[in-house]
């Protein structure tokens, strides 16, 4: 039961006062489940985008479930997470009172990896030359293409702070996780952090997130990819204009197709006129055609999840 959990702090004893209040009708995870939802659909649409309409739907056909004063409670939990981030940004918050909630347990055996271990993990993959990176390249991207709900992405955020590097600026954040709702904790983390990117709720391993650029600025659009707010900011998007305007003017490849280079290839040179030469010429000549680069695979490093790029 709710009343037996250990909890850490006014903010999640809050949460789950709000989560108490409204369960009975409805289950624990199931009122979880629509919260992260909700609040993930909200902060997305503040921000508009191609798929508003569908994420709009997303968060009325939850909505629709509670009353008025039940969705206040709703409200009132956003408000909790949104502060306490502000109190203390140095802590995986949702993933922790998740599983303190014993919901990783109902929902798919989840287990996420304590916030102190990620620090020591983000510490290490991240070196003494971070900002002698940022310095070179202008900025950076990290990617975590098991993100749960961002704890390693946090404690990367965190580490550039205490290192004096503004990762609101200088990092592009880039998460995936095969499961929505822990990847929309991870939205929402991200989001209430300032951290610019996005995250994709796919299969890392069937389907790799993807982008058209070798940095991650330009993912290949889809329902799946969540833009956090701060992925609009004026410094990002003079790099992705700049990341578009390179991809438009490199040199594009020229390729023939299959059948038109067999028959270069088997040719012969400087012969006389056959009929069967002569049938050849009637056939409609094949023209080469432009192909765009595809777009391309992150990859994960050799010593953890992870990776610069």
């Amino acid at each position: 039961m709710a009343k037996n959990i250990r909890v850490r702090g006014e903010a999640q004893k809050a949460i789950i006062k709000c989560i108490n209040s409204i369960e009975g009708k409805y289950s624990r995870w199931e009122i979880w489940q629509d919260f992260i939802i909700m609040s993930a659909c909200s902060i997305a649409n503040a921000i508009g985008g191609n798929y508003f309409a569908q994420r709009e739907e997303m968060y009325q056909s939850r909505a629709g479930k509670y009353s008025p004063a039940e969705m206040k409670v709703f409200a009132e939990m956003l408000y909790e997470v949104t502060a306490e981030l502000e109190r203390n940004s140095d802590q995986d918050f949702l993933g922790e009172l998740f599983m303190m909630l014993d919901l990783g347990n109902e929902w798919k055996g989840q287990f996420f990896t304590p916030y102190s271990v990620c620090k020591c993990m983000a510490a290490m993959n991240s070196g003494n030359d971070l900002q002698a990176k940022i310095d070179q390249q202008g900025w950076i991207s990290v990617l975590d293409p098991a993100c749960g709900a961002g704890a390693l992405l946090v404690a990367f955020a965190n580490y550039c702070y205490l290192k004096g590097t503004n990762y609101q600026t200088s990092v592009l954040f880039v998460a995936q996780d095969i499961d929505m709702i822990a990847g929309l904790m991870c939205y929402i983390q991200l989001s209430l952090l300032g951290c610019a990117g996005y995250v994709v709720i796919d299969d890392s391993l069937a389907h790799p997130s993807t982008s058209y650029d070798s940095r991650g600025l330009l993912p290949k659009e889809s329902a799946s990819v969540w833009y956090t707010p701060f992925y609009f900011r004026n410094e990002w998007t003079i790099r992705k204009v700049a990341a578009q305007m390179a991809l438009f003017f490199s040199p594009r490849e020229q390729t023939p197709p299959a059948e038109a280079a067999e028959e270069v290839k088997t040719a012969p040179a400087l012969q006389p006129s056959t009929p069967k030469k002569e049938k050849a010429r009637k056939e409609p000549i094949k023209k080469k055609t432009e192909t765009l680069p595809e777009a391309e695979p992150f990859h994960e490093s050799s010593n953890g999840q992870l990776s610069f790029f």
